[in-house]
Parts: structure tokens; sequence; C-alpha cells
């Protein structure tokens, strides 16, 4: 690896904020060039290729910074839990069943979209997806099923299963990293042109516009100036509640890692439960959806939502450090089979989403909940309306319980097709 410019944190978020202000800055202006380019490129998906261009450029690196663990840690729970202060569970439950079809649709799309990637390009680069014993390519790939159904803790457990082999493992986290983030990219750049794609699939959107439409009244009725108290609160709810998450993360984490063998076995169905990640994800969500029943949820009318948001895009430009452009063509057969594999998923999404008339909020973060799990699935959902990040974080977090079983399935058909 080499040494990026700029290994200075306290610099590195500098940087990173300078961005997001000259985006921010450009994107509210009414008029000439600025006004064109954002009507086509999203403001929130400029927040994620500027620091691309930065790591690409040897800059910065996400691999010296520890910037996207801060952001992932402390960041997002705080925003999850100031974006669902005001959420409205009943109006949740009436958006129907559509977000979990299209969710099972991208899981369904990656398990079968790995075989079908690898017998593709064994028609045109047959080495490409050889290997024996445990150098086998399609015991690489499990670890990225595992990723791209569950999260960080079914990849660790399909690595643990299939035990491919470390020295070049290195290269399947390439392929993670790359292909999801350029998926994510081009999600956001959908997000741009929602009401398009909505006609074009024949959409839907009645339940969402009137959730959208109930918390913008909500909203409206108790708006208000914010003070100094007001802004002394929030982070205390916000972030009280993330030490909460955290400690009770840690907790229930170790308990079950240290009390059932089939937790601490990352061979297990059950081993995403000693994820403290996956804990401190639960907790924050239950923690915002607890103070959404008492007074707490006023603190939306002083912008709870809005600085919940600002976290969202801290949290984005740190995901966009990780995404290093240049090495896109270092194992350009491995990022093919990785691209073919996400097509099939996206191809899939698209058709079924067509043929139940499910809006492109659900085809989004369906596929998000999947491909990028808890730590960009609210990222994609917020980018529609803040009142619909939980729904962003309730698949991500039924990814990581459908995560290993889907994955293993996934595998075995990638090893069969892999023989033919």
């Amino acid at each position: 690896m080499n040494e990026p410019i700029i290994t200075n944190d306290t610099v590195v978020f500098g940087l990173l904020t300078l961005c997001l202000g000259f985006i921010f800055y450009t994107s509210s202006i009414k008029t000439g060039f600025w006004s064109k380019f954002y009507n086509i490129v999203p403001a929130v998906l400029m927040c994620y290729v500027l620091p691309s261009i930065l790591a690409s450029s040897g800059l910065i690196s996400d691999e010296t910074s520890s910037l996207y663990f801060m952001a992932s840690r402390y960041l997002l729970p705080a925003a999850l839990i100031l974006m669902t202060l005001s959420i409205d569970l009943k109006a949740i439950a009436n958006l129907g069943s559509k977000a979990l079809i299209m969710f099972l649709t991208g899981s369904f799309g990656i398990i079968i979209g790995g075989p079908l990637a690898i017998l593709i390009i064994s028609i045109f680069s047959p080495e490409t997806v050889g290997g024996n014993d445990f150098d086998a390519i399609w015991r690489g790939l499990a670890t990225i099923a595992g990723s791209w159904i569950g999260g960080g803790a079914n990849q660790a457990a399909m690595l643990e299963i299939y035990q491919y082999n470390p020295d070049k493992y290195g290269g399947m986290v390439l392929v993670d990293i790359v292909v999801a983030n350029v998926w994510m990219a081009i999600i956001l750049l959908g997000v741009g042109k929602t009401k398009k794609i909505d006609r074009w699939l024949k959409a839907d959107t009645s339940a969402i516009e009137e959730l959208r439409i109930k918390v913008s009244k909500f909203t409206e009725k108790i708006t208000r100036v914010p003070t100094l108290k007001d802004y002394m609160m929030m982070l205390f709810f916000a972030f009280t509640g993330v030490g909460i998450s955290h400690f009770f993360g840690d907790f229930i984490s170790s308990f079950l890692t240290n009390t059932y063998e089939s937790v601490s076995d990352n061979k297990s169905f059950l081993s995403f439960l000693g994820s403290s990640f996956f804990w401190m994800v639960v907790l924050a969500t239950l923690v915002g959806i607890v103070l959404s029943f008492t007074k707490a949820k006023n603190y939306e009318g002083a912008g709870a939502s809005k600085l919940g948001s600002v976290f969202i895009y801290i949290l984005v430009a740190t995901i966009g450090m990780k995404m290093d452009l240049g090495k896109v063509f270092e194992n350009p057969g491995l990022i093919a089979i990785g691209f073919v594999w996400i097509t099939i998923h996206a191809v899939l999404l698209i058709v079924v989403a067509k043929l139940i008339k499910a809006p492109y909020f659900f085809l989004a973060v369906g596929s998000q909940a999947n491909v990028g799990g808890a730590a960009s699935a609210p990222v994609v959902a917020a980018e529609f309306h803040p009142s619909l990040t939980s729904v962003g974080v309730l698949l991500a977090v039924f990814g990581y319980v459908v995560g290993t079983g889907g994955a293993i399935l996934c595998t075995i058909l990638m090893e069969i097709a892999s023989k033919v």
C-alpha cells in the first residue's frame, strides 16, 4: 500500500467538510452552470464522489484513516436516533409488503447472480473462475455473497466456513468495495430522477406520499427557532443513546458469544448475533422509537432530522473515501465477475418492481439493505425523506438474519457452476 500524502485525520476531516460545504453551496445556486449540473447529478452523489477522487489521487486513504469507523460507530447511531424521534410506526406499516418483496428479490438476485456470473465469465476467461482447493475462486466469492446479503459479520462467517486462502482474500475485499460502491453511486444517481423512474414503473407511491405529508404537517405544526438548549438536548438524546446502544450492544454480543456455541461458532447460521455492530444498530433504532412515544418527538420541530442528516452526509463522505477508482483495473477478471453479478441483481429488481409496480424507493432501499447493509441503507432511505430512514434500518437488520443462510446457498450454486 502506498502511503497517502495526508494521513492526519484532523486534516482529512477538514477536507471532507470542505467537499461537503462546496457541494451544498453550489447546489443552492439556482441559475447558471451549477443549477444545470445538479439537475443531472444529485448533490448526495457528489458528496460520495469528491472524497473518492481525493482517495484515488493518493491525497487521502481510507486505509490510514479512522474516520469511517468514527462515522459508522458514533454518527450513524446518533443519526438513527434523531431521525426516528418523530417516527410514525402505523404509517410505516401502511407502506405494505412491497418493501419486503423488493428486499427478498434483492437477496434472491445475489444468490443466483453469483453462479450465473461465474458461468458467463467462464465463457470468456475460464482461468478467472478456476483455482483448486482453498484457492478456488468460488470460495472467495462466498465472502462477497455474505457481505452483499447480510454484512460484515456474515462475510466473516463465510470466510471461516469455506476457508478461502487468506493471502488472496484482499482481492475479494477489493471486488466487494469497488462494485458495491459503484452500485451505490448508481442508486444515488437514480434518486434525482425518482419521479421519472416511478412513472416508468407505473408505481403506486400513495403510501409513501401519505407518510411524507403526514410527517411534514407534524413538523410544520411544531417548527420553532431552535435555541442553544434545543441543540444541547438533541445532542443529549443522540449521544446518550449512542452510549447506551454501544454499552448494551457490547454486553449482549459478549454474553451471547460466551454463552451459546451456536453464536460463537463463526460457521453457525446465528453467528451474526455475536456482532456488536448489529446490536448497536438495533438498539439505537429502538432508542429512537421509544423516544417517539415521548415529548422528545417535538424536537423534530427544532431540526432533529436535519441534525441527523448532517451526520449522515459525513458518513457518506467517509464511505466515498473507500472508493479508490484506480483499483478498478487491478484485477479486471474478478471485477468483471462482480459487475456481472450486481447487474443480474439490478435487472431482477427492475423486473419485479415493474411487475408489482413498486416505487423506486423500495427498489433502491431493498437493494442497499442487501449490498450496503446497515451503514448505507439508511443513507439511501434518508435521501427520499428523513421519515423513511427507519425503513432502511429495518430491512438492513433483516439482512443480517438471512445473510449467512442465503450466502451458503449461493456458494453451493457457485461451486456447481465453477465445475460445469
